[in-house]
């Protein structure tokens, strides 16, 4: 209440004037305060970089596709007739000659139709014999003016029948007894066997496949290759095969034969690619990379894996112009040996940073230390 009234006792004039020269006051001093205070302006720092000129060639273009060894010739071997497997005489992997028993199947049947065709060709033998012996009869009786040709003829007809029905007989017991051979597959030509399709006591019929030869000789690989890469793979000027169980070992092939038609599931072609002089090492199975490499009209460069730097899914390089850097967009093709193929972005002379990427900002100056390269 005192304050109060003291206050009121001073002039109102007197109270603007104070609070007038406090403003001022307080305005000087945030000036100064902040005079005072303010960040001074920093020099830019001149980074210190390693860069690389760049120079465009013509770089051949190199597909590899993953496939498989494969036999030149592989077979699906079955048995002619039907029947009950009784014995079977190799496993898979077996390695086996020419004119090896593989599978025998149960002959009885076989048997009993070779024994029925024997006894009709013994039938027919007779009436043969007997048709025979009434002709030359005959002959003599006609000779004799006994007879008429009429009942000759008919004696002679006879006797032909015979014949033909002995013909006959003896073509079916010939095919019985080459049934009864067909009761054994035997191995066409030398190899080994890749595939076992039955086993012993299934029944099969004529024809089915029970086992798959690959015979020896040719080796070859078999890719698939889509359809936007079978024309490229035709100009190949050079195809290599290399092999994951054999690291080091490379062997050159060529395209034997592509197929006309595509997978109906996984929509790409098959093709088969012949070794020419594969190792022995090579196996049946092994898995195998065939590189397709044909020339390529396209210039592209070839830079440092040091020298990209990656924002987001673009890579890019940093160019020098005038001692500053700016960041450039690229397209890369191939990896390998800690350089990278450059398809597009770049152009010969381009001076690009290889050391120091990661600490640049677009439009600093650097200085140059020299080529790496």
């Amino acid at each position: 209440m005192q304050q109060l009234k003291y206050l009121n006792k001073i002039p109102k004039k007197q109270i603007v004037y104070g609070l007038a020269i406090l403003l001022v006051i307080g305005i000087i001093g945030g000036m100064i305060w902040k005079g005072q205070h303010q960040p001074q302006p920093v020099a830019d720092v001149v980074s210190l970089v390693r860069t690389t000129t760049v120079g465009m060639t013509n770089a051949a273009q190199k597909y590899t596709y993953s496939g498989e060894v494969r036999g030149r010739y592989e077979s699906q071997l079955a048995f002619q007739v039907g029947g009950k497997i009784v014995k079977r005489h190799v496993d898979l992997g077996s390695v086996i000659k020419a004119g090896d028993a593989l599978m025998e199947i149960d002959p009885k049947d076989i048997n009993q139709t070779v024994n029925a065709n024997a006894a009709q060709v013994y039938s027919a033998q007779s009436q043969l014999k007997l048709a025979e012996n009434n002709l030359n009869r005959y002959r003599q009786l006609y000779a004799q003016n006994a007879i008429s040709q009429a009942q000759l003829d008919q004696y002679q007809s006879a006797y032909d029948a015979a014949v033909a029905a002995v013909q006959q007989t003896s073509a079916q017991y010939m095919q019985g007894t080459n049934q009864l051979g067909y009761s054994t597959l035997y191995a066409n030509s030398a190899g080994v066997i890749s595939a076992v399709s039955a086993e012993a006591g299934q029944v099969v019929s004529a024809g089915q496949a029970v086992l798959t030869l690959v015979q020896d000789g040719d080796r070859e690989i078999e890719i698939s290759v889509p359809e936007n890469r079978i024309e490229e793979l035709r100009q190949a000027t050079q195809i290599q095969a290399t092999f994951w169980a054999l690291p080091g070992v490379t062997v050159d092939g060529k395209v034997r034969e592509i197929s006309p038609m595509a997978d109906k599931i996984s929509r790409t072609y098959k093709v088969r690619i012949s070794l020419i002089n594969p190792p022995a090492e090579v196996k049946l199975g092994m898995t195998a990379a065939v590189a397709a490499i044909h020339p390529g009209s396209q210039q592209i460069a070839v830079i440092p894996l040091s020298a990209v730097y990656q924002t987001g899914d673009t890579p890019s390089v940093w160019v020098v112009q005038n001692d500053t850097v700016s960041l450039k967009p690229i397209t890369v093709s191939q990896f390998g040996d800690n350089q990278v193929q450059v398809l597009n972005g770049l152009q010969t002379g381009d001076v690009v940073v290889t050391a120091g990427v990661h600490k640049l900002r677009e439009g600093q100056k650097v200085r140059v230390t020299g080529d790496n390269l």
